[in-house]
């Protein structure tokens, strides 16, 4: 674990991918709190994770969650992105921002399509200010492997963001859910992550993959002992 605990607010923490990072740090021990549109629908969810886990998890209205987190994770659908981020802005600002969002546009979720920002995630960091601390993240794991505490999850996490240190602590969060993150550049290449997810979607399809994801190859700092 990365040795701190923190108040993780999940918004949109209700859904599949929402629900395996609440899971997940929950066991790491880490405060969560999974917020909805619906607060009872948090409060339910959050009472059936905590039962799953063993380990107590709260459930919040979207902005209470905003606002009671230390750390904001967005996992809501591309569909709903632009209207939670406005609802929610108030409650982020000086926070890392996780914004986990691909532009899956239906029906060619097998088919690239990236918003004219060049990405959801850099669309984000245009929309909140440089005071919030966005950070790309974890578009490329399979929310069904999430979910399993008992899957080892066997995808790396392309971690981007304009800030190194926000960059760092989503990479130790990273590694408290089980995976290993990687630093890969400023906001600006969330584009890669974003696009990797349909492509994988597409793989996921023709090869018939339970959840194809990603390995980046290599050991840092290799070419120095070379």
């Amino acid at each position: 674990m990365s040795g701190k605990n923190l108040t993780i607010a999940i918004v949109g923490g209700t859904g599949a991918l929402g629900s395996g990072l609440a899971l997940r740090w929950a066991k790491a021990g880490h405060t969560v709190i999974i917020g909805s549109r619906d607060g009872d629908r948090a409060a339910q969810s959050a009472k059936e994770l905590s039962e799953k886990v063993g380990v107590q998890i709260s459930g919040m209205e979207n902005t209470e969650a905003a606002a009671a987190g230390e750390l904001v994770v967005l996992t809501v659908p591309y569909s709903n992105h632009q209207a939670t981020v406005e609802l929610i802005q108030p409650h982020v600002d000086g926070k890392i921002f996780i914004d986990v969002t691909v532009p899956l546009m239906p029906p060619k979720v097998r088919t690239v399509q990236l918003p004219e920002p060049g990405s959801v995630v850099k669309g984000t960091q245009n929309f909140l200010g440089e005071d919030v601390r966005v950070v790309s993240a974890f578009q490329n794991v399979a929310a069904a492997h999430l979910v399993d505490l008992d899957h080892k999850i066997d995808c790396d996490v392309l971690v981007c963001g304009n800030d190194s240190k926000a960059r760092e602590a989503v990479i130790e969060l990273a590694e408290d859910a089980g995976m290993r993150g990687w630093h890969a550049g400023r906001i600006d290449n969330s584009a890669v992550a974003e696009a990797l997810t349909s492509v994988l979607i597409f793989m996921n399809g023709h090869y018939k993959f339970d959840g194809a994801g990603i390995r980046i190859m290599g050991e840092p700092g290799s070419t120095q002992k070379a």
